[in-house]
């Protein structure tokens, strides 16, 4: 297989776990390259159930090499939490999981920061996870961070830690909050984590190029999706880092002369979580039929998802901002047992027909989406194991969908949670 990013075209939740465990048979290292502990992925194999929030999802296959790379905000605790998890259900990471020295971690304080913006905001709260994912890209930017490689030099690594805290604690007072951290605690529990963490830590950007060079096979792993970009997203309801198919050259450290596909990950129909515009929601009986068919429930909060119908605007705009190479359709069983599906084939603002997703969130709030409807299945599509086998009319839906998405071919069609049940349509 050559290289290949792998990026969700929707709001996030599209099944990138599913598919990435799918491709890591035919890679050789899996790299996670932005985004951070607020990204759920959910690996169901051989009956068990394995959530990860920063270890790549392709750790499942032995042998696999696993990065997390540089553009990824690093949180230890639950790093390491999940390293525990595998090992308790027998899965070594020796020798096969490296984190980049140049990530940035995620620190306690961020954590209390980010509860802090959100309270602020009162009624236009964003609705983040709570994991101090933005505070700790703002002191990326702000150049106040501490990274994973700070780790080794301990002694600078408390000075910087120290002087964070005076700052952090001004910083929450300003908001009226309590600071309920303790710098010699915090000092303890980050030697402890520097004690596990240290046999991890390399310069990622530096194995993967040589990697590459070597004859290896990358895949690079997105999280969230493609309109939770903080720069194409639908702004402020997004996410604090770059979530696009270009993100994975920065955020890995690589040149993006070595990506030769990228695969978007599409859900069969549309979910949201948290705040933000969302013009295909369904509201009511069926929103709710579809998000307990469909278990749309976040993996890393809970939250309940929001549902909607397939938004074929949304994803003409992904492909733009992509480049897509192959759709990877997921969650097509889930729609089974509807007597009609619709498809949002274009919005309408003041009598005008709009193909293009708009980049105003104010035009967005008040476009409407135009709809075709097209008949529902009643077949259980969960046993199907070539296109052969998938009912007319579930058959003429996906063609629909890939027609009105440029006609990107499909790699891929998921039909159950587990990784057996997915249907292999055209490989790269």
């Amino acid at each position: 297989m050559p290289n290949a990013v792998v990026v969700g075209t929707q709001w996030g939740d599209e099944g990138k776990a599913k598919v990435i465990d799918y491709l890591s048979r035919f890679c050789d290292i899996v790299i996670r390259f932005h985004g951070g502990a607020n990204a759920g992925h959910t690996v169901i194999a051989d009956g068990k159930k394995f959530i990860f929030h920063l270890v790549p999802s392709g750790i499942m296959y032995p042998g696999k090499v696993c990065v997390v790379s540089n553009g990824v905000v690093f949180d230890a605790e639950q790093f390491l939490r999940e390293i525990d998890d595998l090992g308790a259900k027998n899965v070594s990471v020796e020798g096969r999981l490296f984190v980049s020295d140049l990530a940035h971690l995620v620190m306690p304080y961020h954590k209390l920061q980010d509860s802090a913006n959100e309270s602020a905001m009162g009624e236009k709260k964003i609705g983040t996870t709570g994991r101090g994912i933005g505070p700790a890209y703002a002191d990326k930017a702000t150049r106040t961070g501490l990274r994973v490689g700070d780790l080794a030099e301990w002694d600078s690594f408390t000075k910087k830690l120290a002087e964070n805290f005076i700052a952090k604690k001004r910083l929450l007072s300003f908001y009226g909050q309590p600071f309920e951290l303790d710098l010699d605690k915090t000092t303890a529990l980050y030697r402890g984590f520097r004690a596990r963490l240290l046999p991890f830590i390399a310069d990622t950007g530096d194995l993967l190029y040589k990697a590459a060079k070597a004859g290896k096979r990358l895949l690079f792993e997105g999280a969230q999706g493609t309109f939770l970009d903080i720069d194409h997203g639908t702004y402020p309801f997004v996410t604090s880092s770059n979530t696009i198919a270009g993100a994975a050259s920065t955020g890995a450290g690589v040149g993006p002369s070595l990506v030769n596909h990228v695969i978007g990950i599409v859900k069969a129909y549309t979910t949201r979580v948290g705040n933000g515009p969302f013009p295909t929601e369904i509201m009511g009986d069926m929103g709710e039929r579809i998000r307990s068919m469909g278990g749309e429930f976040g993996a890393t909060t809970g939250r309940p998802r929001r549902c909607g119908w397939f938004d074929s605007v949304l994803l003409r705009r992904s492909a733009q901002l992509n480049g897509l190479t192959r759709l990877a359709l997921t969650k097509l069983d889930v729609l089974s047992g509807l007597d009609e599906i619709k498809i949002c084939t274009h919005y309408e603002l003041d009598g005008k027909r709009i193909e293009v997703f708009p980049t105003s969130p104010a035009v967005l709030e008040k476009a409407v989406p135009k709809y075709e409807t097209m008949p529902g299945w009643k077949t259980d599509l969960s046993k199907c194991s070539k296109l052969a086998d998938v009912p007319e009319k579930a058959l003429a839906y996906v063609k629909r969908l890939q027609a009105l998405c440029y006609g990107v071919p499909l790699l891929l069609v998921s039909v159950g949670p587990d990784r057996t049940q997915t249907i292999e349509v055209e490989p790269l």
